[in-house]
């Protein structure tokens, strides 16, 4: 993988595994398995985050039930056919376990990409200012990852006034957060959207540092 797919798109996250691993698919004899990390918050709140492990990394048992693990990798995205429809999933995917940092964010995501759908922008009852927008991320073997995204305040306007195709570096965090949905046959089930909370915006990619804090954690 080329360098800078390698640094386009990577993750830090330290949290408490919910329950036990399953298992997902297989690519060259290596099985690969489904977790998620319980990540917290500034606030009392947990972020549910999804992620991918293969079976190489399970075995050193740091994803049991109730652990905390520290790990770093990619947040990526596939597609996963239901009820015939297309649906686009997102996960972290492992690349390794790392030692916890007592001094460093729990939920850190750099991402460089292009805009690749005209950004959402629109404003709260009480006039916070968001904005929401797709990312494509070059990933090894012509493969992109589509990340949806959510900036606040001034960083919502600067991003609403960004044309399709503005290459962008990001720093933020992975959120998730639960709402409800209306099937067909009228009932209402809870469900959760995965999106990145976009801490620092810029048009270059010289973003060296993890991101500071969060302001809305």
């Amino acid at each position: 993988m080329k360098y800078e797919q390698m640094n386009n798109n990577r993750v830090f996250l330290s949290g408490t595994v919910e329950g036990e691993p399953v298992f997902s698919h297989e690519t060259f004899g290596e099985g690969f398995y489904e977790v998620v990390l319980l990540v917290p918050r500034l606030s009392s709140n947990m972020d549910r985050v999804p992620v991918t492990v293969s079976e190489k990394l399970l075995a050193s048992g740091s994803f049991e039930t109730g652990k905390f693990v520290s790990i770093r990798g990619q947040f990526r995205s596939y597609n996963k056919l239901e009820n015939g429809k297309s649906k686009l999933m997102l996960t972290v995917f492992v690349r390794e376990i790392c030692e916890f940092n007592e001094d460093m964010n729990p939920n850190v995501i750099e991402i460089t990409g292009f805009i690749c759908k005209e950004p959402t922008y629109r404003t709260t009852p009480f006039n916070r200012e968001i904005c929401d927008c797709l990312i494509a991320v070059n990933r090894a073997y012509n493969k992109s990852d589509y990340l949806p995204c959510i900036a606040w305040g001034r960083n919502a306007k600067f991003v609403s006034e960004l044309a399709v195709g503005t290459k962008i570096a990001i720093v933020g965090r992975i959120q998730s957060r639960e709402y409800q949905k209306k099937t067909d046959d009228g009932e209402v089930i809870s469900k959760i959207a995965y999106e990145v909370s976009i801490n620092k915006v810029q048009l270059d990619s010289n973003i060296q540092d993890l991101a500071e804090n969060d302001e809305n954690a």
